[in-house]
């Protein structure tokens, strides 16, 4: 079989499909991304052929507002359009299966150049208006501009999904974000924890800062891609407060860097949002107590989650993190956000606890009673684990279900 893997930061969330094919000799796999994203990555697999399109421009200024993500999108899939043709005219590849991630506009016109194949999309956010990331926060309220541009926002994927075979989701949560009509086409199937490398060490240490930090410390972890309210980051700076009065010894270390994933920088003078609440908090909050690495190597990740006595998971109605399903393969005892998707992995007292998105006094209390009685919350650990093993274990679940609905 030969396989096609389209995404602009490739391989994103294809890296152990495409590895586990092009292990079988018969199968050829080619994976394409965007030029600058694949600069200086290591090589996936051996037998996995990378070409990458050079994204020659976005959207205009002129162009309406609404729609200038999609012009630029529209112009993405033109250049990976002159790649494919470049491609088929010098090796003859004409793939069997294509699969692509739709929301950047590569996917737009795939089936015009490989009409035979079979196109499967990942479906990972349909926006809405309602209900979902936008408005949830108060601390951010939606207008009714924003509502019409989010509407707008979901031309790209809605033209990519409508001529695909099929789609994968990773939650049923953001499958059902999709419309009805096309739901039937997804199937939920997560990409997968590695839970023999994301697992417990009770030995653990690690040094950050010229301080030490072993598992048995009173050690709060939080991680997120960026720092920024999508991800809770300001409810939990603000639960320092509290917690730090609650537990005199607690160490807050907080892994993530200081871009913008999702939603908007902060205004003003601040150019991240976590110097703009390291503000707000100053002479409140005991930063000297608090510990950001910014991004770091997987593996010094996995140590803080190891060493981790409460790990704080927050998020607006949105995409799930892997961090979250890692943190609980490490063992940790998970505090999140009684929020869509957490919901449909954590449940309350059983594999973890759950509190309001909002309420950081809540949160506090909770983080401060799990310091406080470790040995009280242990069952709680090892079922989060058990929790990921069983349903999001890359090797023996994500991987072969994954493998499967490829080869269809």
């Amino acid at each position: 079989m030969r396989y096609l893997f389209v995404h602009q930061n490739f391989p994103g969330q294809f890296r152990h499909a495409a590895r586990a094919l092009a292990e079988d000799p018969a199968n050829e796999v080619v994976g394409i991304g965007d030029l600058l994203s694949l600069k200086g990555r290591p090589q996936l697999h051996p037998r996995v052929k990378v070409a990458g399109y050079e994204l020659k421009a976005g959207g205009g200024a002129q162009t309406h507002a609404y729609v200038r993500d999609f012009e630029g999108h529209v112009r993405r899939g033109q250049d990976v359009v002159r790649l494919l043709l470049a491609l088929r005219d010098k090796t003859r590849f004409q793939p069997d299966v294509v699969v692509s991630h739709p929301g950047w506009g590569e996917s737009l016109f795939l089936r015009d150049i490989h009409p035979g194949a079979r196109h499967i999309q990942y479906c990972e956010f349909y926006y809405h208006a309602t209900g979902a990331d936008v408005g949830f926060d108060p601390e951010f309220p939606s207008s009714l501009n924003d509502q019409l541009r989010v509407r707008i926002k979901n031309s790209t994927q809605l033209q990519s999904l409508v001529s695909a075979d099929a789609g994968l989701s990773p939650t049923a949560w953001q499958q059902e974000r999709y419309p009805p009509e096309l739901r039937g086409k997804i199937r939920v199937i997560h990409d997968g924890i590695d839970t023999a490398v994301a697992r417990p060490d009770p030995g653990a240490t690690i040094e950050l800062q010229g301080q030490r930090f072993a598992a048995g410390d009173e050690v709060v972890t939080y991680v997120a891609r960026n720092l920024e309210p999508y991800r809770g980051f300001h409810v939990f700076l603000r639960m320092l407060e509290q917690l730090q009065a609650l537990r005199p010894q607690a160490r807050a270390i907080v892994v993530g860097g200081d871009e913008v994933s999702y939603g908007r920088p902060p205004e003003g003078k601040d150019n991240n949002w976590r110097k703009h609440y390291m503000k707000e908090l100053e002479g409140r909050v005991d930063f000297s107590r608090v510990f950001f690495t910014g991004k770091v190597p997987y593996a010094e990740y996995l140590k803080i989650l190891q060493v981790s006595a409460a790990h704080v998971y927050l998020t607006y109605p949105f995409v799930l993190s892997w961090s979250m399903l890692e943190a609980m393969a490490a063992g940790c005892l998970l505090v999140g956000s009684r929020t869509a998707p957490v919901e449909e992995v954590i449940e309350d007292g059983r594999n973890g606890l759950l509190v309001d998105f909002f309420d950081h006094a809540a949160l506090a209390q909770r983080v401060a009673d799990v310091l406080a009685r470790p040995a009280h919350y242990q069952p709680l650990r090892s079922l989060a684990r058990q929790t990921v093993v069983q349903r999001y274990d890359l090797s023996t679940v994500c991987l072969p279900r994954t493998l499967d609905f490829l080869r269809g």
